[in-house]
């Protein structure tokens, strides 16, 4: 049976058979009066793509695909109908986020930018249920650091393909000891002897358990130092912990000071990213290698016997703008070595200073497959 829809504003409407046919069997839609519907445009489109529509009236004119996808209905409604087809084609539902397509109250509060509203397979607008909200965006799409919402981004890159990333406000916490651990007698013995030095602190005869245990700098001898207390170098951001901690017997505003004559405003970010997760128990260390601030391990019992470090954190500003390029490729290269990509958004001090973690937002950035 064959059906036409009439553009009416910004909505398709179908009658005939609609409700229970697109609606009530597929998610199509939200219903009118008795069996009408109606669709948004990319739901029209996708009808008239699949041949389940033959046509949409507009005045006079009456279009099919070809000539509705010309008449563009709205910004960006290219990539939003190679992003809805797409999820179709994966057998899920999925409809505009906004009302009167769903009720946005069943769901809990969506963010302006979500797009579509995907369910788990075999459920609808109807159930209740969500699985992901995804916002469409172009490859040339600007990113601002501060939308990284929960939810899920699918980049339509220049040759209308696909990506997907999934957003998420991770819960960052460890099991290794920190360097005040009464256990290790390092607070509670005078402060240990070190040298603030251009971009680094060296640590003279410190105990051993300062490297061994919470895994501080790196030994001046190499990791196949001879003796029980190696030298060890540290950098600023270790060091401008170690100092306002009382480890060390520097003076915590020199350190800053240095960190600051080096690397600008971004060290007093880094510093209180490392901070925050320093008091979560993880360890942070230098992310050089893989193109981040940090690389973190959860658990550090001994240097000896240490895994592989799980994230990857960029510390950022909350104005920071990304390019969706750039998301792809710290994405695929945190996965290309089994970690997943976290961005810090901080920025100067902690708006409390008994509270390191205050003003910091987290958001990890992992490669989805819908």
């Amino acid at each position: 049976m064959t059906a036409e829809g009439v553009l009416d504003g910004d909505v398709v409407r179908v009658g005939g058979d609609a409700r229970q046919r697109f609606h009530d069997a597929r998610g199509y839609g939200y219903p009118l009066s008795g069996n009408e519907i109606a669709l948004a445009p990319v739901e029209a489109a996708h009808l008239l793509y699949t041949e389940n529509l033959t046509g949409v009236h507009d005045g006079d004119e009456t279009l099919d695909f070809r000539g509705f996808l010309t008449r563009e209905p709205g910004a960006d409604f290219g990539a939003r109908f190679l992003v809805y087809a797409d999820l179709r084609s994966r057998g899920l539902y999925l409809s505009p986020a906004t009302e009167p397509w769903l009720d946005v109250d069943a769901f809990g509060p969506l963010s302006d930018s979500t797009d579509f509203a995907v369910y788990p397979r075999g459920k609808g607008p109807g159930d209740g249920v969500l699985e992901y909200a995804v916002r469409v965006i172009g490859e040339r799409t600007d990113v601002p650091a501060r939308t990284l919402e929960p939810g899920v981004i699918a980049i339509v890159d220049e040759e209308s393909e696909l990506t997907y990333f999934e957003i998420d406000a991770p819960t960052i916490e460890g099991e290794s000891v920190r360097v005040t651990d009464p256990s290790l007698g390092i607070a509670d013995a005078a402060s240990i002897e070190a040298t603030l030095l251009d971009d680094r602190i060296v640590v003279w005869d410190p105990p051993t358990a300062l490297y061994e245990r919470p895994f501080y700098g790196q030994p001046l001898e190499g990791r196949t130092y001879d003796g029980d207390r190696p030298t060890i170098q540290c950098s600023l951001v270790e060091g401008a912990y170690l100092a306002t901690h009382g480890i060390v017997d520097l003076d915590p505003a020199a350190v800053r000071s240095r960190g600051l004559a080096v690397e600008g405003d971004r060290f007093d970010r880094r510093y209180r990213v490392y901070e925050a997760l320093r008091e979560r128990g993880v360890v942070p260390k230098t992310g050089y290698k893989f193109g981040a601030d940090f690389r973190t391990y959860a658990a550090v019992d001994g240097v000896d016997d240490l895994g592989h470090s799980e994230l990857l954190i960029r510390a950022l500003s909350a104005d920071h703008v990304f390019e969706p390029r750039d998301l792809s490729l710290d994405v695929r290269l945190a996965h290309g070595v089994r970690k997943t990509m976290v961005v810090a958004l901080a920025d100067g001090a902690p708006r409390h200073p008994d509270d390191p973690e205050e003003g910091i937002s987290w958001r990890s950035i992992r490669r989805l497959t819908p």
